[in-house]
């Protein structure tokens, strides 16, 4: 059987952790921001996990 292959929009949107889990960023914050509050925007800096939901169908695309 031959090797899987990574999935490259994946791979440069979400990075696996040391447990295993999967990190993201956030959206809407790319453009538009002036008319979001200052707070609001600060909040999407931050990464997050991935859902676990979301986890099941994003991982087989990162299989390495």
């Amino acid at each position: 059987m031959p090797k899987m292959k990574t999935h490259r929009g994946a791979a440069k949107r979400f990075k696996k952790t040391g447990s295993g889990k999967l990190r993201r960023y956030k959206a809407y914050k790319s453009h538009l921001t002036g008319k979001k509050s200052p707070k609001r925007v600060r909040k999407l800096r931050k990464a997050t996990l991935v859902s676990s939901g979301d986890l099941k169908r994003i991982s087989p695309l990162l299989p390495y």
